[in-house]
């Protein structure tokens, strides 16, 4: 029993097939056990085939080289060009994607032939849990994408009458997917796995957690769906599940590194920091399993060149607790002053400060570098600090799918949300975050005045002081980790991905700026090139026009003033944009599926 979760070992489980597939073949010449029979005896009659089955399952889990890269379309994110999802006309059904169920197929015909008498009870229990923990993860993921979706609990032969059945209603599916995951969470034995890449009981959990904060907020905020009544009891199956993790004591945050590197520590470990990653797409160089993180987020023509915008760095707070927008002139600090005494995440999500590069093995001073950010704040959060990583996918460093940290945030929000989070709830999951990260004051008790930097530019509708905060902290903690695109949807904050992408402050044109005080002049920004450049100077073009053209890159008042991006390309959000199309094929191939009615026509 202790060996029924094993690492996946795809090469394997794919010969496993090939030669049974043989087998059975080899057995229909001979007029031998019928190929269906022969089929199910031979996965699903003993342990180590369903073993080898269930392994299968994980290829639903995001890829290193797709987690790292999850918040490419965010609010925060101002990157290369703007999603064409987000541009009037640029997206419609015949561009919208996703629209696949062989994964869920797959899972059906595991839980409906999954009964095989010679197996004893508990084991095949432990496999349909982890079959209903996958199915419940599908399901997640195209409620999250298309809304309401149909319903599918066996496999499908070609003459079934459900084959080309409608949408099912959001109730239905998601009422499915809580008792997948309140099945799993009960059958799962499994508790631990230092490798991190197995679901065990506590990751079963934290996804419960996860999927039902999602839900129980969508509900609240999205009245149009006529749910909220029913609200309360996803939030409140959400603060379950995340106590029984935080209970267990299996994890704790990290702090190896001190407040300087503990939280970056994080992200560039070769092996999961096993503390507080619960799940993670691990890397293996002995195996030749690298991801492209450093490429994807170094590379001046590679990836989206996604840096973060002003706005949203304004929201982190200074050493001592309070508000770096309460700063009397905060919005015309320079670079090197606005990043100074500030929450210790800052300094480890982009380059800043003293940050240095290996290359080749000697470390040099890199500042942010203007042929990859378009803002001034260029992340490291992914980065290792090799340069030899830079090209091609080689990073060695694994990538983490869920953190202990996202489920004391995923508590203390449910709480929040249900009125019930008090100073002791404050202090063991936003303060412990706060304490981490080195800030010192509002440990220890809930705030009660909101913050208007919050209210006026985030969430206008939200007078509780200490949900703002939670949000506040949700965002640092779990920045660029591909869960924020989520948290606007589920709160309804659709207009923040139309917000102007603004980067630091620049006072004037033609004066070259040394961006982390090494004495090295690093950047400056002209409108009319200056007869003599500095060596080593990148200049950036912020002219109206260039070549003609209305130039991308502007200072907010002309000759000084914030770095805008893209300013001139109009970014949308409307209702429909809170759930994707389906994709055109497939309603023409099933007609009763019904596309949105927002999305018709487009």
């Amino acid at each position: 029993m202790n060996n029924i979760f094993k690492d996946i070992d795809m090469k394997k489980f794919l010969l496993w097939f090939i030669a049974t597939g043989i087998l059975f073949s080899g057995c229909k010449k001979l007029d031998q056990t019928p190929q269906d029979t022969a089929t199910n005896a031979a996965v699903f009659g003993n342990e180590k085939g369903l073993e080898l089955y269930a392994n299968s399952f994980y290829k639903l889990l995001p890829r290193a080289s797709d987690a790292h890269k999850g918040d490419a379309m965010s609010d925060y994110a101002a990157r290369s060009q703007a999603p064409n999802f987000l541009l009037e006309g640029a997206f419609g059904s015949r561009q919208s994607d996703g629209w696949k169920w062989e994964n869920l197929r797959n899972i059906n015909y595991f839980l409906e032939n999954n009964k095989d008498p010679k197996v004893p009870v508990a084991i095949r229990t432990q496999y349909n849990a982890l079959a209903r923990f996958f199915r419940a993860y599908f399901y997640y993921d195209k409620v999250r994408r298309f809304g309401d979706v149909p319903w599918i609990n066996k496999t499908f032969k070609v003459d079934d009458p459900d084959l080309y059945k409608g949408r099912d209603t959001r109730s239905l599916v998601m009422d499915s997917v809580l008792a997948d995951l309140n099945y799993a969470c009960d059958n799962l034995t499994r508790i631990t796995d230092n490798s991190r890449s197995l679901i065990t009981k506590y990751v079963a959990l934290g996804f419960k957690s996860r999927i039902c904060l999602y839900e129980g907020t969508y509900r609240k905020y999205h009245t149009e769906a006529s749910l909220t009544g029913t609200a309360d009891q996803w939030l409140k199956e959400a603060a379950d599940a995340a106590k029984k993790v935080i209970s267990s004591g299996s994890f704790t945050l990290n702090t190896a590194g001190g407040t300087d590197l503990a939280y970056r520590n994080l992200f560039i470990s070769t092996a999961p920091v096993a503390t507080e990653v619960m799940l993670a797409s691990v890397a293996d160089a002995n195996l030749a399993v690298y991801n492209d993180a450093n490429w994807w987020w170094t590379s001046a023509t590679y990836g989206s060149r996604i840096s973060l915008t002003r706005m949203f760095v304004n929201t982190y707070l200074n050493i001592d607790g309070t508000p770096f927008t309460a700063r009397a002139g905060y919005q015309i600090l320079p670079f090197t002053e606005e990043v100074k005494g500030r929450d210790k995440r800052l300094q480890q999500t982009i380059r800043m400060g003293s940050y240095k590069r290996l290359n080749g093995g000697t470390p040099e001073a890199a500042p942010p570098i203007f042929s990859y950010t378009y803002t001034g704040y260029q992340p490291i959060k992914w980065v290792l600090d090799e340069t030899g990583y830079d090209g091609g996918e080689k990073n060695i460093n694994s990538i983490s799918l869920m953190r202990y940290a996202e489920i004391l945030l995923n508590y203390a929000e449910a709480k929040a949300e249900l009125g019930g989070f008090n100073d002791t709830d404050w202090l063991t999951t936003i303060g412990a975050l706060r304490q981490r990260a080195g800030i010192t004051g509002g440990l220890t008790s809930k705030p009660v005045i909101p913050d208007a930097y919050l209210r006026e530019n985030y969430f206008p509708d939200i007078f509780d002081a200490t949900l703002l905060e939670i949000r506040r902290e949700r965002g640092i903690e779990l920045s660029l980790e591909g869960l924020r695109f989520d948290d606007i949807v589920r709160w309804k904050r659709g207009e923040l991905m139309t917000k102007v992408w603004n980067g630091f402050y620049v006072p004037a044109l033609n004066v070259p700026m040394d961006l982390n005080e090494d004495g090295v002049m690093d950047v400056c920004f002209y409108q009319v090139m200056p007869g003599t450049k500095v060596p080593g100077v990148t200049y950036v073009n912020v002219a109206a026009k260039v070549n003609g053209q209305d130039n991308p890159q502007r200072l907010s008042n002309d000759t000084y003033g914030e770095l805008t991006w893209l300013a001139t390309t109009t970014r949308i959000f409307k209702q429909r944009h809170y759930v994707y199309p389906i994709p055109e094929a497939d309603v023409l191939f099933n007609p009763n599926l019904q596309q949105h009615p927002d999305w018709l026509g487009l």
